[in-house]
């Protein structure tokens, strides 16, 4: 059994497996494992420059939850973001935003730490059988958005690129902004409404508890569009957006800035995942509402799935 990504849906999917007996390999292209709940070190510290937080409502997700803080991995973090827009600023309430002090990554990684991931690993193509570049297996779990999942589908694996392609994605720029000292407003998160680059900025020093100066911004899907070529020459306009919103006089020390081609699905599918009679299946949160939540949720029920239809056949 083959898992291609190891991202939380990814991890969740082939956790299941092996809690079920089945063996399974997971590949992911990646350095790390990790997905869109990516964190970078700059100077020794994390940011967050994928997910910018999660919640939580399932109670299968709360019991992952639960260990996680209980191995001090996860805090609450906020349950007030501000909300910028034509009438101004304002306190916008809504559920628990969680984080990690570690990054999220450090979530996946602690999913992944007793599975077999390969990483730097490129799967070039599925075939029917199902079969990973040539080498059959038993059933094959695509943990990835639906538009790459498709550029590795054999044209005959024709319901699965279907489900594939269906899917509807929004690119997004992440920009980390580290300043000289910590000026801005009291704030934790801030939704930005109506506005022609910026869709959400975090202070990340005040997510991660170490009161750093700095600033995670996120940028509307149609101003990421036009940056995909070339992210890093987003960051001058990126900053310069973020430094007007806040009125902040200093420019900021570091700009890095992270390419999302699919950084957002905008529709949810039918169920929590597909599987099909070929043995191909997908997961992710295109099954769900976009959340964290949701993608670990989609890979969970497909590595239930597959369990079942695994020992099914071995009888």
């Amino acid at each position: 059994m083959i898992v291609v990504g190891a991202g939380i849906a990814g991890v969740a999917c082939a956790g299941e497996l092996v809690r079920a007996g089945v063996t399974v390999q997971i590949r992911e292209r990646g350095r790390v494992a990790g997905g869109r709940m990516a964190s970078r070190r700059f100077d020794g510290r994390p940011a967050d420059t994928g997910a910018a937080y999660f919640t939580v409502d399932d109670p299968g997700f709360a019991e992952v939850v639960h260990r996680w803080r209980a191995a001090g991995l996860v805090r609450e973090w906020t349950d007030t973001f501000v909300a910028y827009g034509p009438d101004g600023r304002r306190e916008v309430t809504g559920p628990m935003r969680w984080s990690a002090p570690r990054g999220l990554r450090s979530l996946v990684e602690e999913l992944a730490r007793d599975l077999p991931v390969t990483t730097e690993q490129l799967v070039m193509a599925v075939q029917p059988g199902p079969a990973v570049d040539g080498a059959g297996c038993a059933a094959v779990a695509l943990c990835m958005p639906g538009p790459q999942a498709a550029l590795l589908l054999d044209p005959a694996l024709a319901h699965a690129g279907r489900a594939a392609l269906d899917q509807r994605w929004a690119p997004a720029l992440s920009a980390v902004l580290r300043f000289p000292s910590r000026r801005w407003p009291d704030f934790r998160g801030a939704f930005v409404n109506d506005h022609p680059l910026l869709a959400l900025v975090c202070d990340d020093g005040d997510r991660r508890g170490d009161a750093a100066p700095v600033l995670v911004a996120h940028t509307t899907p149609e101003f990421a569009a036009g940056h995909l070529a070339q992210p890093s020459a987003a960051g001058p306009a990126v900053e310069e957006a973020v430094r007007d919103l806040l009125g902040l006089p200093e420019p900021a020390e570091l700009v890095h800035v992270h390419r999302w081609t699919y950084a957002r699905p905008t529709a949810a599918g039918d169920g929590t995942y597909h599987l099909d009679d070929d043995g191909v299946g997908l997961a992710g949160d295109a099954f769900g509402r976009p959340r964290v939540q949701s993608a670990w949720r989609s890979g969970r029920d497909l590595g239930r799935a597959l369990a079942e239809r695994v020992l099914a056949v071995r009888g």
